[in-house]
């Protein structure tokens, strides 16, 4: 059974890639690699009038970054190409056809308007306000006079008139009652197929096993097993597949989370520095937990443990402050090599502040250690660091005022004097020479030290003080006390 199970992920290319699309295609390929199943990965992009080229080259360049690789689909080819419906037209239309000639769906000739009417007559009389069967039996005569008024007619398929009862894999037993389920249109008038249709053949032409969808699909499940019912008896699916619908992502206010909220753009958490694997661990924790005692964990570990009937039907909350403390925690997880090569995009322009030429890679390395206990993202790595590369320390005035208290004049001065005979070669020598100095003052080392940090590194916050003017060095250190000096006595 293991090796039969094949599950998909089919976005379509609107708009940018959100964390909520994120993971759904997450639990497929954790639920597909789990089970050494296949993962299908397909392109719906029926909606010329939405869909772009460049928001599916974007799905593309999203899922490679982040290691979501896929069996068949795109660019890797299948038994079931093309993986675009776009290029998948014949096939529906065939299909259609056949559903027509069965008697599973029928032409409906009402119009907009008539519709609207009868929808709001039913809700008025407290009825279901779905589609009422008007053209659910017409005669052939029927049919006729109204093609002879020119009217156009869609596609619709005809639900069967019995509960529809199944087994979510999140849920559990769900029932649906036919006066909540109306005949649904499968064809507009144009010809053109719509999502009720292709999604399920496409499912089913592609030997689809388990879809592991949003909960925001629910309410569609029942037509699409009915639908699959009567492609099965057509000869064009072989089962029925089992579904499971994912919880919903919450953003503030208690409300879903939207394309157009400005946590929910994968972008975003890309160009901050997000690790792929960080991210990954924060989305997997939203709808399924890993153990009750632990949130940080391997890719890899969240493979050998996923079951989807370990997903909570609950809403999970998008915590973006938790989401940075797993990506913290996995920058930690990095050896300094790869951690090194990771940040140094954002040491680079157009990124980093200062002249390509100004840029040294040992010095880079040097600190390296010492910033990878510091990060929460990768782009934090360019004002960690920029004091090391920029001609003068970076203005902060804020970082100023909070540091230079009176007299702290005096007390650079005192340490640039016990800096400049101390051992360059140990950060030990440098914190008991700011020690001395804050000593000769009546100062504890915290309190030393904060003028000594601004006026070489320009913040009140940063990379561990010593081995920072380590790396930086005696002279470049010193001409910045100088330089401070000088801006206090002006």
């Amino acid at each position: 059974m293991a090796n039969a199970i094949r599950v998909r992920f089919c976005p379509s290319p609107t708009g940018n890639p959100h964390v909520g699309l994120v993971r759904t295609a997450l639990f497929n390929w954790a639920f597909a690699r789990h089970h050494q199943g296949t993962m299908v990965f397909r392109i719906e992009d029926t909606d010329a009038a939405r869909d772009s080229e460049e928001s599916y080259q974007q799905l593309l360049d999203s899922l490679r970054w982040l290691g979501l690789d896929w069996d068949e689909g795109p660019e890797v080819g299948g038994p079931h190409a093309p993986y675009r419906q776009s290029q998948r037209m014949d096939i529906y239309r065939d299909v259609a056809d056949r559903l027509l000639q069965g008697g599973y769906a029928y032409p409906c000739y009402c119009t907009a308007t008539e519709l609207d009417e009868r929808r709001e007559a039913a809700r008025a009389a407290g009825r279901p306000s779905g589609y009422d069967g008007k053209c659910r039996d017409l005669t052939a005569e029927q049919k006729a006079a109204y093609e002879a008024e020119g009217r156009e007619s869609i596609v619709r398929f005809r639900m069967p008139d019995e509960p529809i009862t199944f087994t979510d894999l999140v849920r559990g037993e769900l029932t649906f009652t036919p006066d909540n389920v109306p005949d649904y249109g499968i064809v507009r008038a144009n010809g053109a197929p719509l999502y009720t249709l292709v999604n399920p053949v496409d499912d089913a032409l592609m030997e689809i096993t388990h879809v592991l969808r949003g909960e925001d699909l629910l309410s569609s499940t029942p037509r699409q097993i009915a639908l699959y019912k009567a492609l099965i008896e057509l000869g064009v699916a072989k089962a029925v597949p089992a579904f499971g619908h994912l919880p919903y992502v919450m953003g503030e206010g208690n409300k879903k989370l939207s394309k157009r909220d400005p946590q929910a753009s994968l972008n975003i958490y890309r160009e901050r520095g997000f690790l792929p694997e960080g991210l990954l661990n924060y989305l997997s924790l939203l709808g399924w937990s890993f153990s009750a005692d632990r949130d940080v964990f391997t890719i890899p570990e969240m493979i050998g443990k996923f079951d989807i009937a370990d997903v909570n039907a609950n809403p999970a909350r998008f915590d973006l402050k938790k989401a940075e403390a797993i990506n913290a925690d996995h920058i930690r997880m990095l050896d300094v090599k790869t951690f090194t090569a990771a940040c140094e995009p954002w040491l680079k322009a157009p990124h980093a502040p200062w002249a390509p030429e100004d840029f040294d890679q040992a010095a880079w390395e040097a600190i390296a250690p010492h910033a990878q206990t510091r990060l929460t993202v990768l782009s934090e790595i360019t004002q960690n660091v920029d004091f090391l590369f920029l001609p003068a320390p970076v203005e902060d005035e804020a970082s100023w005022q909070k540091a230079m208290k009176e007299g702290s004049d005096a007390l650079l001065r005192t340490a640039r004097a016990t800096l400049e005979s101390a051992d360059w070669t140990s950060p030990e020598s440098l914190k008991n020479a700011v020690l001395a100095a804050g000593e000769q003052h009546g100062l504890k080392l915290g309190k030393a030290q904060a003028p000594v940090r601004v006026a070489v590194t320009g913040r009140t916050v940063g990379l561990p003080l010593f081995e920072s003017l380590e790396i930086l060095g005696k002279d470049r250190t010193l001409a910045r006390i100088d330089a401070a000096l000088a801006k206090l006595g002006a």
